[in-house]
């Protein structure tokens, strides 16, 4: 159910971008408010948040991630964690050529950006890479070290998007529209990997199960 309603959120999200309609009306006024509002100290830590933040960043770290789990012997956790990141960067790229909408004007971009501007991709990779992470580390936590950590993603996650605005290489319903295909993507992908977790378990010798009691 989280997955079906997150999907059609980002779908009327998409919708509102591309038509200018609901959230994207901020779209100029925050453009002009952030880039009025720039100064040096701001602006260098927003470069190093987005590059941090890029698609390429998340790419390596789901990586060095799946690879470590799949020498752990965690293949489904590898698996999920690969697969989300993969499957991110390929909606997002489909979504931009599909949908093909013009970034902001370049006289007014700190940093390099060359594709198209919806969803913005760096919303999209860090809320499900982060995210997936958090899923691996939530059953291992009390409940206070699992409230700091979601926290703590959600403050990333938040921090990556809207650097892309303060930094002039895209509009806020870019960003919005990311982190919400990022969470519909990210609860697809938590569905698959909790319905497998569950079958091999049950699978699995010596597993215990109520049928015919």
């Amino acid at each position: 159910m989280v997955a079906v309603v997150l999907g059609l959120t980002a779908l009327a999200g998409l919708w509102a971008a591309d038509t200018g309609v609901g959230p994207a009306e901020l779209d100029a006024p925050l453009l002009v408010g952030w880039t009025e509002s720039r100064t040096d100290l701001l602006t260098a830590a927003a470069v190093v948040v987005t590059h941090l933040g890029s698609t390429l960043a998340m790419a390596v770290v789901a990586l060095v991630t799946g690879v470590r789990l799949w020498l752990a012997h965690r293949r489904a956790d590898a698996v999920f964690v690969v697969g989300a990141m993969t499957g991110a960067q390929l909606a997002f790229r489909g979504l931009k050529e599909l949908l093909d909408r013009p970034r902001p004007p370049e006289d007014g971009r700190l940093v390099h950006a060359v594709s198209e501007s919806l969803p913005s991709g760096h919303a999209t990779t860090a809320i499900v890479v982060i995210g997936t992470l958090v899923v691996l580390a939530w059953p291992a936590r009390p409940p206070v070290a699992r409230a700091r950590l979601l926290a703590a993603a959600a403050l990333w996650v938040g921090a990556v998007g809207l650097t892309r605005v303060y930094l002039g290489v895209h509009w806020f319903s870019d960003v919005l529209a990311g982190w919400l295909v990022g969470g519909a993507w990210l609860a697809i992908c938590v569905t698959a990997w909790s319905w497998w977790r569950a079958r091999t378990a049950q699978a699995a010798p010596g597993a215990v199960t109520n049928r015919g009691r």
